[in-house]
């Protein structure tokens, strides 16, 4: 499919992805719909002649160019619904996108995976939550989709990529405007050992509109949804639903009765979600990557290659976060030599350091 020509029709108003797929449906490439009369246009159903004249007069002939040079300079490619790597599974949905911008291993496209979604307001937990289901789906070789939007989002990334995972991120803005900004090295580091993809052109910003049409790509492209934490309002739920129509599981993680992250993923339960509490819960739903009885997910720590001194801070510690000067305590040593201990730990990736001098095994 000839990408320039396909760029140059989606860029005509009034011609969105389906009227796209339906015009060539019927002329069978871009390159005969730009060059057809209005009475040959207005042949294709639902295509009336405002539209037809669009076509015939074409949109700006410098806007091609302008998207080829700037996809060019940042190593953006594209990939269009009629090329071989375009994954069926995206085929699949309503409104499928017919072109997309990417950055860095197409291959992952068609692997299909698990989307962790949620709040942009996460809780510490949540992170934390999200974080640890991310690097055990790794640990599965399952791949891990979102939206690289700030909290839950960003953990899920950035517990697989600390784990030499596959994750995906999807924007709802042109891979040349990173959203949100701080998530400039995080855009790098998933392009240059992941995929960044979006159907949105050079120089889109991120505008509110994109990202219900972005959501539909992320459910898309996997095999199931987790939200994590999520409000009532909140733009994950819209993927848990898309996920829904398109016939994908959709799974919700428990929360804080009181908080009102929680209540968008408690809304969801009622609505069949599945409940989850740890990965296993959601890999059990697939058999390509159910886990065997012998290979824990949540414990991948050998005591026996810590010291002693590790193995009883080590010991101490859980899944919840644990203060300094109790960690102290229940060691029965200095806090030098505890947090001695700790950094080594953290050092080996067995444990992380929270705010306020809190730490909690990974």
């Amino acid at each position: 499919m000839n990408h320039s020509a396909l760029l140059k029709l989606l860029s005509v108003q009034g011609v969105g992805s389906f009227r796209v797929r339906q015009l060539i449906g019927h002329f069978h490439d871009p390159e005969t719909v730009l060059s057809a009369s209005i009475q040959e246009l207005c042949q294709v159903a639902g295509v009336e002649k405002i539209t037809a004249e669009s076509i015939r007069k074409g949109s700006d002939p410098s806007y091609v160019d302008d998207q080829f040079e700037s996809a060019e300079k940042l190593g953006v490619k594209l990939l269009s619904f009629w090329d071989e790597d375009f994954p069926d599974y995206l085929k699949q949905i309503h409104d499928a996108p017919v072109l997309l911008f990417y950055k860095g291993r197409i291959e992952f496209i068609k692997q299909g995976g698990i989307a962790i979604v949620g709040t942009r307001n996460a809780t510490q937990a949540g992170r934390r939550t999200t974080e640890t289901f991310a690097r055990e789906m790794v640990h599965h070789g399952v791949p891990v989709i979102s939206g690289m939007a700030r909290g839950i989002d960003t953990a899920a990334h950035k517990g697989v990529l600390s784990s030499g995972g596959t994750t995906i991120a999807v924007l709802g803005s042109g891979l040349d405007i990173i959203y949100p900004h701080e998530n400039r090295q995080l855009f790098e580091s998933i392009s240059e050992s992941g995929l960044v993809v979006t159907e949105f052109p050079m120089h889109t910003e991120p505008i509110n509109s994109n990202f219900p049409k972005r959501n539909r790509i992320i459910s898309g492209l996997s095999d199931g949804v987790v939200v994590v934490e999520a409000g009532l309002k909140s733009g994950a739920l819209t993927t848990a639903y898309l996920a829904l129509e398109q016939g994908k599981e959709v799974f919700a993680v428990p929360g804080n009765i009181y908080n009102s992250q929680s209540k968008g993923c408690h809304h969801l339960l009622k609505q069949g979600a599945k409940l989850v509490e740890n990965s296993r819960e959601i890999l059990e739903e697939f058999k390509q990557w159910i886990p065997s009885d012998h290979d824990s997910a949540t414990n991948q720590v050998q005591p026996d290659s810590l010291t002693e001194i590790e193995k009883k801070v080590w010991n101490i510690l859980s899944n919840e976060p644990v203060h300094i000067d109790i960690l102290v305590k229940r060691a029965n040593t200095t806090t030098a030599e505890a947090l001695s201990v700790l950094l080594g730990l953290e050092l080996k990736g067995f444990v992380k350091q929270l705010s306020g001098m809190m730490f909690i095994r990974i």
